[in-house]
């Protein structure tokens, strides 16, 4: 398909610089394809009153690494400043990063990370170069004590179209993660997940719906704008997901008993639909995704999609496109727009029904 198939008009104000307070009270857009009114208006509070008992939601509980880095490089009397942001880990003592400017960075040449006026610094070797600015660092450090050293250096990653409007603060910090954080590992915000709190899920679970947990390490690569014209020729990079026994047990019993599996967010629906074998059954699973759906895939698992509203010309705005139609989510985005939604990470979120 033409990328430019996938375009709209957005409006600057309607981008959210911070996240709704309380979080209950963000906009929530149901789109039901198949309805005779195929968008209701409502808010988060009332997401119970749209779930029947024995659904399950399937929620991501990877947790963001400060993965942007300032540094310097040096030769002889020579420094000059990078930028990185961390992306992909490759094993405990190695990351893909996305750098500015990365031209001049030779391999094996020594990269010198701190913030600000702090103390803490951090060293890296540049071990490969890619393409389009990317490279794989190494560090001295490992595992667990990477992770300390990083969080040490770096800064919340904020998403572009909230960077160039403000700056990182302490606020971002707890409000760019979710309640379910668990597992370190990545670099974005599952940010359908910022909505829920403890209360939204005690009415959750008293009105009969399950939660379960599963991981997708969400990379930089999601904010990458796509640069081509026609969508076959687009590469997605690859994210480090898991699923574990005891949740693919609670999904295929889920099936087995008539309830709805629900998707919190894109990455745990790429991750789903990644894992699930062609009869629509799971088991453990573990590894790298690269899945790019777009409109005319098959999902196999996945009825209900909770999930932020996204930019024009984005993989993310082509997968809810395949999930409930393309002419169904640019009236849905049009009637966002006109009607005040909040967009993007911290913005409000639409309930989506698929298109049988």
């Amino acid at each position: 398909m033409r990328v430019d198939d996938f375009d709209f008009e957005l409006p600057p104000e309607r981008i959210a610089l911070r996240p709704a307070e309380p979080r209950e009270s963000a906009q929530l857009l149901v789109v039901s394809p198949e309805q005779a009114d195929p968008f209701v208006d409502s808010v988060i509070a009332d997401l119970p009153t749209f779930f029947r008992p024995g659904d399950c939601l399937v929620v991501n509980d990877t947790r963001v690494l400060p993965a942007r880095l300032m540094g310097t490089r040096q030769r002889g009397e020579a420094v000059a400043g990078i930028e990185a942001t961390l992306h992909k880990r490759e094993d405990e003592q190695s990351w893909r990063a996305f750098v500015r400017p990365s031209k001049k960075l030779a391999v094996g040449e020594t990269v010198r990370f701190k913030r600000d006026q702090k103390e803490a610094e951090l060293l890296a070797v540049v071990a490969e170069k890619g393409e389009a600015g990317e490279v794989l660092f190494r560090f001295p450090l490992v595992g667990p004590a990477l992770d300390d050293a990083i969080r040490a250096v770096g800064v919340m990653p904020l998403p572009p179209y909230i960077a160039a409007k403000r700056a990182e603060d302490a606020k971002d910090e707890s409000d760019y993660q979710t309640i379910f954080a668990d597992r370190t590992g990545a670099v974005a915000a599952p940010t359908a997940g910022l909505h829920f709190t403890p209360a939204l899920l005690k009415t959750l679970a008293d009105a009969g719906v399950s939660v379960v947990h599963v991981t997708l390490h969400v990379g930089a690569g999601t904010f990458l704008p796509v640069k081509v014209d026609d969508t076959d020729e687009h590469r997605m990079h690859a994210e480090w997901g898991e699923i574990s026994a005891a949740t693919a047990e609670t999904l295929n019993a889920t099936k087995a008993n008539g309830g709805r599996i629900v998707a919190v967010g894109t990455t745990s629906l790429r991750l789903l639909e990644s894992a699930v074998s062609d009869a629509g059954v799971f088991s453990a699973w573990s590894g790298d995704t690269a899945i790019f759906i777009t409109p005319g895939y098959r999902f196999k698992t996945v009825d209900v999609l909770m999930t932020n509203f996204h930019l024009p010309r984005s993989t993310l705005f082509m997968l809810v496109s395949a999930f409930s139609g393309l002419d169904t989510m640019r009236k849905a985005y049009k009637h966002a727009i006109e009607t005040g939604y909040r967009f993007y990470s911290y913005g409000d979120a639409c309930l989506l029904h698929r298109t049988v």
